[in-house]
């Protein structure tokens, strides 16, 4: 089976004031009585008409049926299925953990062409409903959550493997056709001259199957990544920014990294030159947060469009701010802004209205929040501990869809920066610093130690990111030049035994 294209994901999207125009068009009442399954449900036409391509179509279609002031849906939908679609439809983030609820919401979903209610899905995929909603997908139709379920299956394979034998064939070979993200990792450089190339200027990969790193390619010697941005974008690794020398000189050019071709190109920095700022990567688009220039730290943000390579300059943040950490938790972006000595405020950035939002605020002494990750609905907070114990990491999640903070148990132990490096995916959080690299399992919440590899085989900061690399013949490394390959060596991780009290 072919990954879906593009062009059968695009979906229709009527802005609100549209959806009523086209009521107010046909000179239809703005509510309708929907029988599903029995139940009747008043629903507000534009509602409908803004959400689901079924309802469009009918309501353009002049038919009688588009006039009525009831309608009765056949097809075998299930009410429950019908009230969770209004429910997305609404702003809502109902918890589905009935397997026959799920069903039922994916038959809504591809009957009724609610792409809100598949994105929903796509977002609550986890390790407990991936096999229903990719069979049930399947089955329906639903191309795109067939696809992102696959893959979710395919970034878990090593522990989904044995479970995932009772799909179909066809199923098990499109999961083992994807390509799972692999986590990256490179060290903090300034820019050196071609004559002078470092040969620890490096990118490196994580090689799960073996537990050990190894090279990927080379940073371009104009790049920086001190105090630089790091971001992926559809599979493309950015590095924005950054400062060479000892003297702080901004850099003001852009490098993407392409997994396909193996390969660098360059393009012009933000409009405003900055280092230290906090770079998200998120739909086609780069999002350049404050950071400092010329010794003043700022306020300003810059978009830029993967497509054109054009900067354009959005919204200043609520405050200045440097080095902030960030995240995109259901398609929002979320930026962590410490004020000293005890407040860490979250905003959300949404690019739609160019407008920031405060999320929440959490108030802990010295609760500089070094690292944000986002795994479903929650964002987890990585701040150092006491000042009498600063290896120690404290943990908090915070529910996006509940508004509730929760301080996890116990504590991690942080030595030399891994938690502050993290990386999700699927189901799993990986850390890494030189001892070694662990991944963690969510669970509820917990992260539970799950997996211990090498650590990463150079000193100094890290930056981590995930991406997917092509397949290549030996199926063993990515590598095309004529350098060696490098690895950690056991000598490099004696002390792999650190010790997390969780």
């Amino acid at each position: 089976m072919e990954p879906p294209s593009s062009s059968g994901l695009d979906t229709v999207i009527v802005h609100q004031s549209e959806a009523s125009d086209l009521v107010e068009r046909q000179g239809l009442t703005h509510s309708l009585r929907v029988q599903v399954d029995g139940s009747v449900f008043t629903v507000d036409r534009a509602l409908l008409a803004l959400n689901s391509e079924y309802f469009r179509a009918l309501f353009r279609s002049g038919m009688r049926e588009s006039h009525q002031d009831e309608l009765y849906l056949q097809g075998g939908l299930r009410a429950r299925g019908f009230l969770i679609a209004l429910a997305v439809a609404r702003g809502e983030q109902p918890s589905i953990r009935d397997p026959d609820e799920l069903v039922e919401a994916v038959e809504c979903a591809a009957f009724l062409q609610v792409d809100s209610l598949m994105q929903y899905l796509i977002d609550i995929i986890d390790t407990d409903n991936c096999f229903l909603l990719y069979h049930t997908a399947g089955m329906f139709g639903l191309l795109r959550l067939f696809h992102s379920t696959a893959v979710f299956i395919r970034d878990s394979y090593q522990d989904l493997n044995e479970a995932a034998q009772v799909l179909p064939e066809e199923m098990i070979h499109y999961v083992e056709s994807l390509t799972p993200a692999t986590f990256i990792a490179m060290g903090t450089h300034s820019p050196s001259m071609k004559i002078l190339q470092d040969s620890s200027r490096t990118v490196w990969y994580l090689k799960e199957e073996q537990g050990v790193w190894k090279y990927l390619t080379d940073l371009p010697t104009e790049a920086s990544t001190s105090m630089a941005g790091i971001a992926v974008v559809e599979n493309r690794l950015y590095v924005v920014g950054g400062v060479r020398g000892v003297s702080m000189e901004a850099v003001d050019f852009s490098h993407c990294y392409d997994t396909e071709s193996n390969s660098w190109s360059v393009f012009d920095g933000p409009q405003q030159p900055r280092y230290n700022f906090t770079l998200v990567g998120h739909e086609g688009h780069l999002y350049a947060f404050g950071g400092e220039y010329d010794k003043r730290i700022m306020s300003s943000t810059e978009v830029c469009d993967v497509l054109t390579r054009k900067w354009t300059f959005g919204k200043n943040a609520p405050c200045p701010m440097a080095g902030a950490a960030s995240t995109v938790a259901r398609r929002r972006i979320f930026v962590c802004f410490w004020k000293p000595p005890n407040t860490t405020d979250i905003y959300e950035y949404i690019p739609l209205k160019d407008e920031w939002t405060l999320t929440t605020t959490m108030i802990h002494y010295q609760s500089y929040g070094h690292c944000m990750v986002a795994h479903g609905d929650k964002l987890y907070v990585m701040r150092n501990g006491p000042c009498d114990d600063f290896l120690r990491c404290l943990l908090d999640c915070y529910n996006i869809t509940t508004g509730q903070w929760t301080s996890m148990p116990g504590h991690y132990i942080n030595s030399r920066g891994a938690l502050f490096t993290a990386m999700v995916r699927g189901d799993s959080v990986f850390t890494v610093n030189r001892n070694l690299t662990l991944e963690y399992l969510i669970c509820g919440d917990n992260w539970k130690p799950h997996r211990q590899m090498m650590g990463f085989p150079k000193s100094g900061s890290l930056w981590t990111c995930m991406l997917r690399l092509p397949r290549t013949e030996n199926k063993e490394e990515v590598n095309t030049t004529n350098e060696p390959l490098e690895t950690a060596t056991d000598d490099q991780n004696k002390d792999d035994n650190v010790q997390v009290n969780l």
